[in-house]
């Protein structure tokens, strides 16, 4: 049933791993559609998670689909996505430079087009 969402979401959360954004199994990524959502699964390697490992809940935080739980941060991600209707996906990553900056309390701004593209889009960045 959610066939395409759940390889959308596996894509984009070895996508992380790709372009170094995480390490271990921190960080995720979760997509939406109409009152469900696709998160990683807590606690899976990235190197051994395949698309079915995704895991699909309702709004509410219900079970759909998936063998394992929901990342921990689901919460988070349930949270924006009610408060923001129209945020269709969510970016959760640990990236070494991002983290540097949040450290030293420094504001990162959008200075360049790429990066008002990236938060533009359907899948909003969080960088924690």
């Amino acid at each position: 049933m959610f066939k395409e969402l759940k390889e959308q979401v596996f894509r984009a959360n070895l996508d992380l791993v790709k372009y170094n954004l995480v390490i271990f199994a921190l960080g995720n990524v979760s997509a939406r559609d109409g009152d469900c959502i696709v998160i990683k699964p807590s606690g899976v390697e990235y190197d051994k998670m395949k698309v079915d490992d995704m895991v699909v809940l309702n709004l509410d935080g219900n079970k759909i689909e998936g063998k394992y739980n929901q990342s921990s941060d689901t919460p988070t991600h349930l949270e924006l996505y009610k408060a923001f209707p129209n945020i269709k996906g969510i970016t959760h990553t640990h990236s070494s430079h991002a983290t540097s900056f949040a450290q030293a309390g420094c504001e990162i701004k959008a200075l360049v087009l790429h990066m008002l593209i990236i938060f533009t889009t359907p899948f909003l960045l969080l960088v924690i």
